[in-house]
């Protein structure tokens, strides 16, 4: 289960990553979409979504649960992503902006990372 800012990615070791018709690849949307409904089941009932690029061909699926409680899963394609979307159920928006931005509650933790010093929130390593 994911909640706030937590993204989990591939582990290539266990999965290999397939081709898009590869059967590796929908056990993959699959075990996605599993979590994608674990997500919103515990986060409200419903979730929405938005799919990004991220880089080498993965996709970052942004969740926003109905209590507001954001997560990101990752998928080793966009096809894969849009497969693990469809198969939960996902409302999927073309940017994570506007609706789907405004739904997005934002904690303690998030406005100090985002401050950083400015507000007492943990020091930026390496700046």
């Amino acid at each position: 289960m994911l909640s706030m800012a937590d993204t989990q990615q591939a582990d290539e070791a266990a999965e290999p990553v397939a081709t898009a018709a590869g059967k590796s690849g929908d056990r993959r949307a699959a075990r996605l979409a599993r979590q994608i409904r674990a997500f919103a089941a515990s986060h409200g009932g419903s979730a929405e979504g938005q799919l990004a690029h991220i880089g080498r061909g993965r996709t970052r699926i942004a969740l926003v649960g109905a209590n507001g409680e954001w997560g990101n899963l990752v998928a080793d394609s966009f096809d894969q992503a849009k497969d693990a979307a469809a198969q939960a159920g996902l409302t999927l928006h073309d940017d994570f902006d506007g609706d789907l931005a405004a739904k997005v509650r934002t904690g303690r933790y998030e406005w100090t990372r985002m401050a950083g010093l400015q507000l007492g929130g943990p020091a930026n390593a390496g700046a």
